[in-house]
């Protein structure tokens, strides 16, 4: 019906299918495939399409002639910001007006924003079986390409436009190089679009209007106490990054990247120096995976085209190319339609984000986290350890990740949830009301690759209320009923559990310093058990840098004219624990920053 959303497309598309799967069996003859080459024929009109996308439903009007369709407007849609919207290559922005210059379904997927794009030409399939047109035959309409090999020339060729990509970019731009970013997805922002958005710093204005004190040699004591592994610290780029933290956040901000409060990481740690992002539409937040990172890599975006700097999307940089005498010359690389582009340029920047995407350097770097998930793009298999491997540059192997154990059932994790956090083995390692990461280094420390959360129904946590509430959910009614279906030791569960309980009922955590308000003991006649699996949001270690982003060699000579930052070369700036909210975003952008202006210097 015209103007109207098809409200039985997903069910007349499980019909169909389920027909085609019965049809196996009855007939042999192979469906009929569309014909492309078939003259297009609509009612003409607009018509309103709807499917699922990322995060809610996207609601698409089509308007079509009687052979063609002339407009297709994205209606409204609750895509994540930087990646589906807002930016000149997101889905929401592109997508139409490409299925219109084409008049196929068929156009490619943007990669980085893959469920978006589907959830687009889906509607707009909808919208086109209710105008009476023929939507597989349009997905089949071939979409003109013509792969070319192309060389150019710049003075600085970065290879990832996140973070830290953009933050480079900007630098050397400004400072009159030209500037050329590769980056290997079909939009900009990398993991940080994916973040919670937020950005640390100490001693801020937004600190002192909400009360807090705070200056840039407290929030490096705190680091240093923080990581379990200090000595795996490069005390002077992260004095540097400290001392220049309200400074960084002030250049993101003359830029339009705009905050809107501080919080604490943890209501247990003060002062409050994490620094939270939003947007003109009022988008902002939240968890570390919610997706508001766009408050920050869509203005940096902006910026960088602004200054005439060029970006080019769906290319993979594989190889760094060195001349005769072993010196930096460009980068060469593979774009998606399997043609070569190939810069020349005195500057490598390499800032093509982490690994956790690849299982093979996963398993070599971070044992622990077997059977992790990830929320970082697809993109993240370590491309720049690769690369650096090509000139002799030194990489540090750092097992610890930045991880969070979740419940995968409810999303129970550890932060606010203050109940008894046991290993695989059932034995209690950490205070569970601090910062989630401590506890999941913990956790990783242990030698346990997932750890549980217990609850009775004494623990009011909302989430915990709402996970116990789930089918899903492993409950028993007794501990050693409990300790079978968690396959773990029950006399060794029971030990953990009366100890914790005992620590309750004195008022104090001899053995972990738990503050005694949050201390609930687990007793009731039902026993809940939560699986807490380990989610990798960002990896450790990488190339090793110095304090001015230049990548080393194996002897710790500065390679000339190559350069990292963001979590390519987290070496220095992380050791065995993630210290704050803010610290991976902050850092990219500073260093990304420093080899920027470095790069430019030398062009």
């Amino acid at each position: 019906m015209k103007k109207q959303a098809s409200k039985f497309t997903a069910l007349l598309l499980c019909g169909v299918l389920a027909l085609s799967l019965t049809a196996c069996g009855t007939n042999d003859k192979p469906a009929p495939t569309p014909d492309a080459n078939a003259k297009p024929s609509y009612t003409a009109g607009t018509y309103t399409g709807t499917a699922n996308g990322m995060k809610g439903e996207i609601s698409v009007d089509v308007t079509v002639s009687a052979d063609a369709i002339t407009d297709v407007t994205v209606k409204s849609h609750q895509e994540t910001y930087g990646i589906g919207y807002g930016l000149e290559t997101s889905p929401v922005e592109v997508l139409p007006k490409q299925i219109v210059e084409t008049q196929s379904l068929g156009v490619d997927n943007i990669t980085g924003a893959t469920i978006t794009t589907a959830a687009i030409k889906n509607a707009v399939a909808s919208a086109v079986t209710e105008a009476g047109g023929d939507a597989e035959a349009l997905k089949n309409v071939p979409v003109e390409k013509n792969p070319e090999d192309l060389t150019l020339d710049a003075d600085v060729v970065i290879a990832g436009a996140g973070a830290a990509g953009l933050a480079a970019g900007i630098e050397a731009s400004r400072a009159g190089a030209k500037v050329i970013i590769l980056e290997k997805q079909g939009v900009t922002g990398g993991a940080t679009t994916r973040s919670g958005g937020k950005l640390l710093a100490a001693g801020t204005e937004w600190q002192k209007k909400q009360g807090y004190e705070d200056t840039p040699k407290m929030m490096l004591d705190y680091m240093k106490t923080m990581d379990g592994a200090a000595e795996q610290l490069n005390d002077e780029m992260i004095t540097a990054f400290c001392n220049d933290s309200v400074e960084n956040m002030t250049w993101l901000e003359d830029m339009g990247v705009m905050i809107f409060d501080v919080e604490a990481i943890h209501q247990s740690l003060t002062p409050w120096r994490v620094h939270n992002t939003t947007n003109a539409a009022g988008h902002s937040g939240g968890g570390m995976t919610d997706g508001f990172g766009g408050n920050i890599t869509v203005p940096m975006t902006e910026e960088y085209l602004k200054n005439n700097g060029e970006i080019y999307y769906n290319t993979t940089a594989e190889t760094i190319l060195t001349d005769a005498d072993g010196m930096i010359v460009g980068l060469s690389a593979t774009k998606a339609d399997g043609s070569k582009l190939t810069v020349n340029a005195k500057n490598v920047i390499l800032a093509t984000g982490g690994y956790a995407q690849n299982k093979e350097m996963m398993q070599r770097y971070a044992e622990s986290t077997e059977g992790f998930v990830t929320s970082v793009p697809a993109g993240n298999l370590g491309d720049g350890l690769t690369m650096g491997k090509q000139v002799n540059a030194q990489i540090f192997d750092a097992p610890a990740t930045q991880t969070v154990y979740l419940d995968f059932n409810s999303g129970v994790g550890i932060n606010e949830e203050a109940g008894l956090i046991v290993n695989a083995e059932g034995k209690r390692v950490a205070n569970e009301y601090t910062y989630q990461y401590h506890v999941g280094n913990a956790l990783a420390k242990s030698g346990s690759s997932y750890g549980w959360y217990l609850a009775t129904a004494n623990d009011t946590t909302p989430t915990v209320q709402y996970a116990m509430s789930l089918e899903k959910t492993i409950k028993a009614n007794s501990i050693e009923e409990l300790a079978k279906l968690m396959e773990v030791d029950a006399a060794e569960l029971q030990a953990t559990i009366d100890r914790y309980n005992e620590l309750c009922a004195s008022g104090k955590d001899e053995d972990f310093g738990k503050p005694a308000e949050h201390m609930m003991p687990v007793e009731g006649e039902t026993y809940f058990a939560l699986k807490l699996r380990p989610s990798v949001t960002v990896t450790f270690g990488g190339l090793v840098t110095d304090v001015q982003a230049q990548v080393l060699d194996t002897e710790n000579n500065p390679i000339p004219g190559l350069y990292a930052a963001g979590e390519v070369a987290f070496t220095g700036l992380f050791g065995d624990e993630y210290p704050c909210c803010g610290m991976a975003i902050g850092g990219a952008v500073y260093f990304g920053r420093i080899a920027g202006q470095q790069a430019a210097a030398n062009k």
